[in-house]
């Protein structure tokens, strides 16, 4: 039970640390371009996972066996970060966060038809029921007859696709790398790329801006690292619904730092999406 009760608290605080680093995004593309921001987190977390674990297991393996689909899942990420950050410079941080969690739904939908993974009827209610909820928050006019929301809120839709997309290769690579190799190989691509781009669009930071640009590799490594520990005394079946509080975190930080209050049909929306990702995430025993 204790166990149990660790691994919840260590999951609250990895997706705690992971919208503390999308606050810091939002608050560093004021001052500087979207693919400096994001060639930080991803050179900074390079840095931090691989000092993190030559500390911690004394190997750093970056051999791979299937270089090619490392390179193409971390520039997947890559492109997924694109669309996320520019829409945190044009929409509130909890409405970028509850799009981006049709994310485990299409993710259901993609092992289907991709991996020919069996999915029973109540998981694709729950794909139903969760996409719905995205159609509340993107509230099309012939549907609500009220303006149409900024354009940005459909970037984070195409993160969600791109990430599901991510998360299928991930499962693709479980049984041929290293799971050490995955993790080192995530942002390794994704940094090269943005490396390439810095000459053309560069604001030189501030010690507390390079600071501050660090921080969301520290933080994104850190988050990570949570994560692993939460899965490793607990159930996925018990922490995969918890996942969704990371949208409760996204309105805290949304209404204290950015002043962005929610209105009602943006919680509805929510709450529907969650509902949708706990009805998949539940165990099977769970439903009959």
């Amino acid at each position: 039970m204790q166990s149990r009760l660790a691994g919840v608290a260590l999951q609250l605080a990895a997706l705690a640390t992971f919208v503390a680093m999308d606050t810091i995004i939002k608050l560093l593309t004021e001052g500087f371009p979207v693919v400096q921001v994001m060639w930080a987190r991803f050179f900074f977390g390079v840095l931090t996972v691989t000092l993190a674990m030559k500390l911690i297991t004394g190997q750093v393996p970056w051999r791979s066996r299937a270089p090619g689909l490392q390179t193409l899942r971390s520039l997947t990420l890559a492109f997924c970060n694109l669309l996320f950050t520019t829409a945190l410079v044009h929409i509130p941080l909890a409405d970028a966060t509850a799009v981006g969690f049709a994310s485990p739904l299409l993710t259901i939908a993609l092992a289907a038809v991709w991996l020919k993974e069996p999915v029973g009827w109540r998981r694709w209610v729950g794909v139903g029921i969760g996409l719905l909820g995205v159609v509340v928050l993107l509230r099309p006019p012939f549907i609500f007859g009220a303006a149409p929301v900024h354009w940005a809120m459909l970037l984070p839709l195409g993160t969600a696709a791109l990430f599901a997309v991510y998360q299928i290769l991930t499962r693709k690579l479980a049984g041929v790398d290293d799971p050490r190799t995955t993790i080192l190989h995530t942002s390794f691509a994704a940094s090269l790329v943005t490396s390439a781009t810095l000459p053309f669009d560069w604001v030189w930071p501030s010690a507390g801006g390079w600071g501050a640009l660090a921080m969301l590799g520290v933080l994104g490594g850190l988050g990570h690292g949570l994560l692993v520990l939460a899965y490793a005394r607990a159930p996925a079946s018990l922490l995969a619904p918890m996942s969704y509080t990371q949208m409760i975190w996204a309105v805290l930080a949304g209404v204290l730092v950015f002043g962005d209050v929610p209105d009602l049909l943006t919680l509805v929306g929510m709450a529907v999406i969650a509902a949708g990702g706990v009805l998949v995430a539940l165990p099977d025993r769970t439903r009959r």
